[in-house]
């Protein structure tokens, strides 16, 4: 990949990232003019409606802006492709293509095989996306070219890992009390206040991706990266 299309690449990545927040909350938008209870509903509820356009374009161009940017920082040596932070970098874009080919439970017809598939890919892509951004940040944090956006990636990936703890207490308090988990929390809420922490992330880390893909940057390698 030559030095133009790196930077194009992390540039496009930067874009689709961009996209994704102005399509998926163009969807809010659009509905809030009506009335906010469809915020209790969760994001893939558009998916079932004839939005499903809008949805999926969506988080496909997420899923390739994150496959971009985590390309572009491989090949300035910010990972290496076989690390534990790019490898979850990548379920987190298995996940979320999962999300789209298999639309969430109609529950007017009752649970299905997609619906199971698209709640697993959710929590993979949950999961995982905070992860990601803190192990490919660590070895970075002390770094003079590239400490200052190390911090921000790991900032924003530990944001995103409180962000999922309210889902994490609601299956508790399911397996202890036996109330629904989606029950428990206010869920469409939570999942967008979750989804927006782990999209910045994704963000901060395409601004990484754009500056070290600029010509004549200083190498300065830390003892491993992950």
């Amino acid at each position: 990949m030559t030095s133009a299309a790196t930077r194009f690449a992390a540039l496009g990545g930067a874009v689709a990232v961009v996209l994704t927040v102005l399509l998926v909350g163009g969807l809010d938008l659009y509905r809030l003019g009506d009335s906010t209870r469809h915020l209790r509903r969760t994001i893939s509820e558009y998916a079932l409606g004839p939005q499903r356009w809008v949805f999926d374009t969506g988080v496909l161009l997420l899923v390739a802006g994150s496959i971009a940017i985590l390309a572009v920082l491989v090949r300035h040596g910010v990972a290496k492709w076989r690390s534990a932070g790019a490898v979850a970098f990548g379920a987190w874009s298995v996940g979320l293509t999962l999300v789209v080919i298999f639309p969430k439970n109609n529950w007017a017809i009752g649970p299905s095989l997609s619906g199971s598939i698209h709640r697993f890919g959710s929590m993979v892509a949950f999961i995982a996306l905070p992860i990601a951004a803190v192990l490919l940040a660590r070895p970075w944090l002390r770094d003079r070219a590239w400490g200052a956006h190390a911090r921000w990636t790991f900032g924003f990936g530990v944001l995103s890992a409180l962000a999922f703890t309210p889902i994490l207490y609601a299956i508790g308090v399911n397996a202890v009390v036996g109330t629904s988990w989606w029950r428990v929390i206010p869920l469409g809420y939570v999942e967008r206040l979750l989804v927006l922490t782990e999209v910045v992330a994704v963000l901060v880390a395409a601004v990484w991706a754009m500056a070290v893909s600029r010509p004549a940057q200083p190498a300065y390698m830390p003892s491993k990266t992950s």
